[in-house]
């Protein structure tokens, strides 16, 4: 049975961490400036655009943000933490999510690269430092412990993984409960077009362990916005690497357009966009346990964001996309 959503203004607990998040928070990748592998998947923006994109967050109530080491090789974080201090922003009146890359590391990276992690944030503090992803040659025990010395000395606030099976945050819970310390949240992908943390025991163990399911992704990469349905030759002219992504190829559309048909039907009753009803779903389909991080390469498009805030869904217009996406589980 769905929980009743709660009031989708109110700040939301991240896992039992105690810090509070807004359901929408902006992620940061499109930050990267053109830098590294990550970086080739947006367009480049400039200082300027960087801080009207962050600053069209914080009029909009949105209070956190979510970047990380391989965006860009830091420049997400450098951009983020100049554009918060441009706009006046002390810390502790933003919260502030990072990651460390593990791919091809070891556990001692984590405690070696931490300096790294805040100089480029400076003078906002890490409220959560997560492992971007399994792949490093340390166990997952070995990550979280060296995690876990980073929180006993005060350089980040809370720990957090990122696209972790159940089994492997399970592990790590269970190593971090051992240090008398809580996993904060697992950050994975989850939209209307991939909903596999319902099926994988994911979105499960979350609630059982009371942790926060961050979603990226929360609009499959603009898709639910019907754009690129309405002018399927778009997804070719995107910059970087993403035109190049299955989900954009005709018969992944073809078989996308009803969800974005429903979110078409269903925006009118609320005065909002698809998008809006689209991120509206993802954070109000599991209670409070899910969050949401949308990107956006313009200031208008987090206006967007923000306002899915602003309504809640009928239990009927949730249960309608819960059909029409079920393909999608």
């Amino acid at each position: 049975m769905t929980p009743a959503a709660p009031d989708l203004r109110s700040l939301r607990p991240l896992g039992r961490t105690g810090i509070l998040v807004t359901p929408i928070g902006l992620g940061c990748w499109q930050f990267s400036k053109g830098r590294g592998l990550p970086g080739k998947f947006w367009s480049t923006l400039d200082d300027a655009e960087i801080r009207g994109i962050v600053a069209a967050a914080l009029a909009g109530g949105i209070n956190w943000f979510d970047t990380a080491e391989g965006y860009g090789r830091g420049e997400s974080e450098r951009a983020l933490a100049r554009s918060l201090r441009e706009l006046g922003r002390l810390p502790g009146q933003a919260v502030v999510a990072t990651k460390w890359s593990p791919l091809l590391r070891r556990s001692f990276s984590i405690e070696r690269t931490i300096s790294a992690r805040l100089a480029n944030l400076a003078p906002f503090p890490i409220d959560l430092h997560q492992i971007h992803n399994p792949w490093s040659f340390s166990s997952v025990d070995r990550q979280v412990q060296a995690m876990a010395r980073l929180v006993e000395a005060g350089k980040i606030r809370s720990i957090g993984v990122s696209n972790f099976s159940r089994r492997l945050m399970e592990r790590a819970h269970r190593a971090l409960d051992r240090l008398g310390l809580p996993l904060a949240a697992n950050q994975v992908r989850y939209s209307l077009l991939d909903r596999a943390i319902e099926t994988n025991g994911v979105l499960e163990a979350a609630r059982e362990l009371g942790m926060t399911i961050i979603a990226y992704s929360p609009l499959a990469q603009g898709i639910l916005s019907g754009r690129f349905h309405d002018e399927p030759g778009l997804a070719g002219r995107l910059p970087g690497f993403r035109r190049y992504m299955p989900a954009f190829w005709r018969r992944s559309l073809a078989k996308s357009f009803p969800v974005v048909k429903a979110l078409r039907r269903i925006a009118p009753k609320y005065t909002a966009t698809p998008v809006q009803v689209a991120l509206n779903w993802v954070i109000s389909k599991a209670g409070d346990t899910v969050v949401a991080i949308p990107g956006a390469s313009r200031a208008v498009q987090v206006d967007d964001f923000a306002a899915a805030m602003s309504f809640r869904l009928s239990d009927g217009d949730r249960e309608e996309l819960d059909g029409v996406s079920a393909p999608f589980i």
